[in-house]
């Protein structure tokens, strides 16, 4: 099943709603720090709500700690960025991809975008910057669960309630 990646994210509020998505969706968020914000429950829990317990939480301490764990598990790095070049909807995603989105300041420096294996984007009407880096997950991750064939079905629990 795709994972998502946050690379150093700024804002709780964010953070708290992508977890409480990966939590509705089974999906292993994977943060890569520092993070802009204390990564703690109080700072998450106003978007995330009480689904913050059963989110799958991995922290990495820096970019060379997930880099290392990534490499050991063979897993495809997608970053998702306003300068991709590949739409996510002409995108052939895998069930070991892991999404990538980048703080909401200022994205991922220009190593992270060299050890991306693709980098995708979402088509917006001409003059826009950026959707909001939740609603950006949400809509990739729905299209890499839909390939894969990983949308969770009725009953099934999430990964970090043994499901």
């Amino acid at each position: 099943m795709p994972d998502l990646a946050l690379f150093q994210p700024d804002i709780p509020q964010n953070t708290g709603t992508i977890l409480r998505l990966s939590a509705c969706l089974g999906v292993t968020v994977h943060v890569i720090e520092p993070a802009g914000f204390p990564l703690s429950d109080h700072a998450l829990r106003r978007a995330g709500m009480d689904y913050i317990e059963r989110a799958a939480l991995v922290r990495h301490v820096d970019m060379s700690t997930f880099e290392a764990w990534r490499a050991s598990e063979g897993r495809r790095l997608v970053l998702l960025t306003t300068s991709g070049a590949t739409s996510y909807l002409d995108h052939a995603f895998q069930a070991s991809d892991i999404l990538m989105l980048g703080r909401e300041s200022s994205g991922v420096p220009q190593e992270v975008h060299a050890r991306a294996d693709a980098r995708l984007t979402v088509p917006m009407v001409a003059g826009l910057r950026s959707l909001n880096v939740a609603v950006a997950a949400a809509m990739v991750l729905g299209e890499a669960l839909r390939q894969t064939g990983a949308f969770p079905r009725p009953g099934d629990a999430s990964p970090s309630t043994g499901g």
